[in-house]
């Protein structure tokens, strides 16, 4: 216990040097020098920031909607008892002497722009800050709140290569529970993503795109790796979860990458902005943690999507929203314009008992055009 005490001791010594509690709203002056960044109403960047958004079905049980808590539902819960406003907020009980109980979300950003981000929080020595953002952030903290609500706020600036951040809350060592409510990650909004069918290319080429995961055949992964398939994988997250090393190992080839299909495969143009953002944005967590890659592509489920899935989208650091132009799914042979497979094309196809015969029509098809598979992500930048 001494050990944690001094820690918590140094931390609070060294954090004093930079910034007393901020019992505040102001975020103070943005840094001397730095740049205003893109011009653009100013929106919340962050995902289910009240707590108030239910988890998609087939996600990770106990899961907070929107991000992620290293000691899961053990430690993190989102309650109904005494919330800042609305009905909900995060409890967060550290488990052991060892933990802080951290909760943190990943939020897209632009480069060379000024965010505010701030959280109502009570409990003692809670902290609000953010990392990834290209120069050196001192966090928000509070020794206490003294058993109410107050809010901690933090201004940053993104530098140069700064697309993302990784916005967290957290407690401190053997410091108790603590609630954390209406997160705020002030700043432009970004630029919509762009929808696409197929790809604008020059280049002889074609995109072999799969989609799901239930069904993963020996047949199919044997086929892949015989023909060298730059595949395209757009699996959900709890398929992928499943069988990890199957989705490695058929996206091996060059070119190839795994990509968001969303959480649970629902028709997003049914859902409002903040939950389309939690489908997508929970996706993209799931498998970057996963495969150690964020996806900049998205897929969405039945090709169903509207403004506002571009849009939340672009809040999750995806680019492009894309459908396809060609079926050869389940045995079909489809092409959505006339004639044969032009450069460019996006064939959609989906991880089932046919898909070794799929891709052998697929690919025939391609033969037939004169054109070859090529690696989707390779062209879209």
């Amino acid at each position: 216990m001494s050990t944690r005490l001094s820690a918590l001791a140094a931390s609070v010594a060294l954090l004093t040097a930079f910034a007393a509690p901020a019992a505040s709203a102001d975020p103070g002056p943005a840094p001397a020098g730095a740049p205003s960044g893109p011009s653009g109403p100013t929106v919340n960047l962050a995902t289910n920031p009240g707590f108030e958004l239910p988890a998609p079905d087939l996600s990770d049980w106990g899961a907070v909607p929107g991000w992620s808590c290293t000691g899961g539902p053990a430690e993190a819960a989102v309650t109904a008892t005494a919330a800042h406003s609305g009905t909900s907020a995060l409890t967060v009980t550290p488990a052991n002497a060892d933990s802080t109980g951290e909760c943190a979300q990943t939020v897209a950003v632009q480069p060379n722009t000024t965010y505010t981000a701030s959280a109502w929080v009570r409990g003692d020595f809670v902290y609000l800050g953010a990392t990834g953002t290209g120069r050196d952030v001192a966090p928000a903290w509070t020794e206490t709140t003294g058993g109410g609500w107050q809010q901690l706020t933090t201004r940053f600036t993104t530098g140069p290569n700064a697309h993302s951040v990784r916005l967290y809350v957290h407690g401190w060592y053997q410091q108790g529970p603590f609630s954390v409510d209406d997160v705020r990650v002030d700043g432009p909004a970004p630029a919509p993503a762009v929808a696409a069918g197929s790809v604008p290319t020059n280049d002889k080429v074609v995109f072999f795109t799969v989609d799901d995961g239930w069904q993963r055949t020996p047949e199919a992964e044997k086929f892949i790796a015989d023909h060298r398939l730059p595949i395209t994988a757009f699996p959900l997250p709890m398929p992928a979860g499943t069988d990890p090393d199957f989705f490695r190992r058929v996206t091996a080839v060059p070119g190839s990458s795994i990509q968001d299909h969303s959480v649970s495969h629902s028709d997003l143009s049914k859902l409002p902005l903040e939950q389309q953002q939690i489908e997508i944005c929970d996706a993209r967590d799931a498998l970057t943690r996963q495969f150690g890659t964020a996806p900049t592509v998205f897929r969405p489920p039945y090709f169903a999507w509207n403004a506002d899935t571009l849009q939340a989208a672009a809040g999750c650091g995806i680019r492009t929203v894309l459908t396809a132009d060609a079926d050869f799914s389940w045995g079909a042979s489809n092409i959505w314009h006339p004639g044969l497979l032009q450069p460019g094309d996006v064939v959609l196809m989906h991880w089932t008992d046919t898909l070794a015969d799929d891709l052998q029509r697929a690919l025939a098809a391609a033969d037939a055009a004169g054109l070859k598979p090529a690696g989707l992500v390779d062209h879209l930048r």
